[in-house]
């Protein structure tokens, strides 16, 4: 009898932000699949058995998780945030694609959560109130003269920017170069977010005007949001600024 298989979102990083259907899936769970500091996130208790693995293995976590499904065990593969989002649905579904034909009858739900972007935002206000586009600035997947003119052309179309994995320490260069990018495209000082480890308590959130932004205010648990020409700061005397982009575009 075939098991089933739920893709869960655990949200940003709080426990309150995981949402009462992702709980639900693991409250019910024989198995939980995931990178190591995700499945750590999990409580153990009996009849569940934890899978941690490393960040790169996503095809192998995805196979596996399929095997235990259709070998009757009730799977949950989790992300961080929303799994849709630069996250593990994508890469089940390209193997479910390539795999056994049986794998297609399996019983597959995904379930969304609360990504990094969303949290950072509202945590500053509403910088992506109007049109905005997320890029991935890891080039582990696809190489950096594609990201760059995708920011390029983000910024010629005035869209707000929210980036996600912009600096590793294996990869310092590409958010230094992502800045001068924008410097060059933008042409002004519209805000920059640096959101990092949103909603845990290491949480830090900085306003940063762009052409004052360096690439060692982020990491890669940092969300960086960028406003877009019309993006607007509300000072607050002794307190973080709210910044938001207003829903209207005027000429």
């Amino acid at each position: 009898m075939n098991g089933t298989l739920t893709i869960a979102g655990l949200g940003p990083g709080a426990d309150a932000m995981v949402t009462p259907q992702v709980a639900a899936a693991l409250a019910q769970a024989t198995d939980v699949v995931g990178y190591i500091p995700y499945v750590a996130r999990i409580p153990t208790r009996p009849g569940l058995t934890l899978h941690p693995s490393d960040n790169r293995v996503e095809a192998d976590r995805a196979c596996h998780a399929l095997e235990m499904a259709q070998a009757g065990a009730r799977v949950v593969i989790v992300s961080s945030g929303d799994p849709g989002v630069f996250a593990m649905a994508s890469a089940v579904f390209e193997v479910l694609e390539s795999g056994p034909a049986e794998w297609r009858a399996l019983d597959i739900q995904v379930l969304p959560g609360i990504t990094a972007m969303l949290a950072a935002a509202a945590r500053a206000g509403a910088p992506l109130g109007h049109d905005f586009c997320t890029i991935n600035l890891s080039d582990n997947l696809k190489p950096w003269a594609v990201i760059e003119a995708r920011l390029r052309l983000a910024a010629e179309a005035d869209f707000a920017m929210a980036f996600y994995n912009p600096r590793s320490a294996s990869r310092p260069e590409g958010f230094a170069r992502t800045l001068e990018v924008l410097n060059e495209a933008c042409g002004d000082a519209r805000p920059v977010i640096f959101a990092r480890a949103v909603s845990t308590p290491a949480e830090v959130i900085s306003v940063i005007p762009l052409p004052e932004c360096r690439p060692e205010m982020a990491d890669m648990r940092t969300m960086v949001i960028v406003g877009s020409s019309a993006t607007r700061i509300i000072a607050r005397p002794g307190r973080a600024p709210w910044v938001y982009t207003p829903r209207s575009v005027t000429r």
